[in-house]
């Protein structure tokens, strides 16, 4: 059958971005403990388009998250938008996934075993000189107002609060999502859990009530923490932390965005 993508366009001018945007695909991802999650992913690829080319090929982007769609991982995202670029004959290739990523947890004090839900996600860039590689978590957390319980008697306002933490390695080195998941939850006035009994309910109260945070505190402890663990290994970092704020009608927001080399 006759290629039209493949003839002279009518103005010959390079495309920046082309391709496929928001379809959702179940994928395997290889987590910190060597074992796979299966879950669903949205996912978004683009190439750039030579100016003598009429259209890209929509039906090879399908094909290449088919091929690596079971085995999710540094490698295989890197060799992905290799052959995005070998096999759609383009300068610029692009891979954006973000998709529910699940870890298991412990409740604090009868340790019982759930699941804990948040999101999560991989952007890959190749421009044929440069690979950028940048990892995202977006992890819920219990907030509590320092301000709240220094003026009054009765206890203190506390809330649910999310943080979004991205990183780009400075190399082609895998950060996991359960070390940026931990920097987090480490730096909240408490974790959140998805199984609680009493005893559990006591203890995450307690334990926010005397670790009172603020959305400014919150994102300069997990500053802190990303570029002590990850000296001279990531160039860039982004966190953002928004509160539900339980008084107020409006969301408490504090954002740290910074290259770092």
């Amino acid at each position: 059958m006759k290629d039209l993508q493949s003839e002279e366009p009518k103005y010959p001018v390079i495309i920046n971005k082309v391709g496929i945007k928001n379809i959702s695909y179940p994928i395997r991802i290889l987590n910190k403990h060597n074992s796979y999650i299966d879950t669903t992913a949205n996912i978004s690829m683009y190439v750039s388009l030579m100016p003598g080319q009429r259209g890209t090929h929509m039906s090879r982007f399908i094909e290449i998250i088919e091929k690596y769609r079971h085995n999710v991982t540094g490698p295989q995202l890197k060799e992905m938008c290799a052959n995005m670029i070998d096999y759609l004959v383009a300068e610029y290739a692009e891979i954006k996934m973000e998709f529910p990523y699940f870890i298991t947890k412990n409740s604090p004090v009868s340790c019982q075993s759930s699941l804990f839900s948040l999101s999560a996600g991989f952007l890959w860039i190749n421009d044929c000189e440069e690979l950028i590689h940048k990892i995202k978590v977006r992890v819920g957390v219990t907030s509590l107002c320092p301000c709240s319980k220094e003026i009054s008697k009765y206890g203190a306002h506390n809330q649910r609060a999310y943080v979004t933490l991205v990183v780009q390695p400075a190399k082609e080195e895998f950060i996991w999502f359960e070390d940026l998941i931990k920097i987090i939850e480490d730096s909240a006035s408490s974790p959140i859990y998805p199984l609680l009994k009493r005893p559990d309910e006591k203890f995450v109260t307690e334990y926010a009530y005397n670790h009172p945070m603020f959305m400014e505190d919150i994102v300069r402890e997990i500053y802190h923490s990303v570029i002590t663990k990850y000296k001279g290994k990531i160039k860039y970092v982004f966190i953002e932390a928004e509160s539900e704020e339980s008084i107020h009608q409006h969301l408490a927001v504090s954002r740290i965005e910074k290259v770092l080399i």
